[in-house]
């Protein structure tokens, strides 16, 4: 038996393989308007990257306002940039884990498009998803600088910028990068064949998704201050408002749908193309 279809010669039948793929989804479902479950899901979106970026830019300006030299203060306390890839990466998981049964758990537009592109979600549920996302991520901002705005003004408001020796095209490579592998691992992490029982050891989808976060926040937040997500970068821009993050505010959109796309593209039609041809192949045979 192979891993993507299994044949029995019981009197000449053959049994399909042992996962299934879900059909894909219409390119525009005007019936998603009228279910009270796509509402909730976009509720639960808006709620989710709210909570993303009050508690990861909050870790950011406290990270800075510890290790800031005009106070005197530690130069090696606060969190580091260990703990800040760690907050970044754990609300992930946390997050992902509360709303995959509702909404799918994206939390980033980028995953987003990136289910789009794979036919996992419509155009309409991908473009209000974008509007929950960067909604609730200006919201989640708006909370840090009125509880923190002293703190948030002095230290820059949590905005992804290019940092200082880096151009625009190293910038931009980090986020089509860093990217790829978020998306890649969503891609992976929700594969239905990964339920299989002749596959891998299943596994909780949310922990590499919030691992892949982490490890590229380690990479890349020297570089950009990590985006991968443009709702994070957007809702951090609109509130911190000042011409630097504006002036890179495209990094990380074009950025991120990039990767999204190669590994949308990459998932489905490089990995996945041999499971399709052997189906393919025991259609024509039967």
């Amino acid at each position: 038996m192979t891993k993507d279809v299994e044949v029995a010669e019981q009197g000449g039948e053959y049994s399909a393989k042992d996962y299934h793929d879900p059909p894909p989804a219409p390119l525009i479902d005007p019936e998603e308007l009228t279910q009270w479950s796509f509402y909730r899901a976009l509720i639960a979106e808006f709620i989710a990257t709210l909570l993303f970026l009050y508690i990861t830019v909050l870790t950011v300006i406290g990270y800075k306002s510890q290790t800031d030299p005009a106070k005197i203060a530690d130069q090696c306390g606060g969190v580091g940039i260990l703990g800040i890839a760690w907050a970044f990466g754990g609300m992930i998981f946390v997050l992902v884990y509360c709303t995959a049964g509702i909404s799918g758990g994206h939390i980033n537009p980028a995953v987003t498009f990136g289910l789009f592109l794979a036919r996992k979600v419509s155009l309409i549920r991908a473009v209000l998803y974008m509007v929950a996302q960067c909604l609730g991520a200006i919201c989640g901002v708006g909370l840090v600088k009125a509880f923190q705005k002293s703190l948030y003004t002095r230290y820059g408001g949590g905005a992804n910028e290019l940092q200082a020796g880096y151009n625009k095209g190293t910038g931009l490579g980090a986020e089509i990068i860093g990217t790829f592998v978020l998306v890649y691992t969503v891609f992976s992490a929700t594969d239905p064949k990964r339920n299989a029982r002749d596959s891998h050891v299943p596994v909780l989808a949310p922990l590499p998704i919030g691992f892949a976060v982490f490890m590229v926040h380690l990479a890349t937040i020297p570089i950009t201050g990590t985006g991968i997500n443009p709702a994070r970068s957007f809702g951090a821009a609109v509130i911190y408002n000042q011409t630097k993050a504006w002036d890179d505010q495209w990094l990380f959109w074009v950025g991120p749908f990039i990767g999204a796309a190669i590994a949308a593209f990459y998932h489905q039609y490089i990995l996945r193309a041999a499971a399709i041809k052997a189906l393919g192949s025991f259609r024509s045979n039967a």
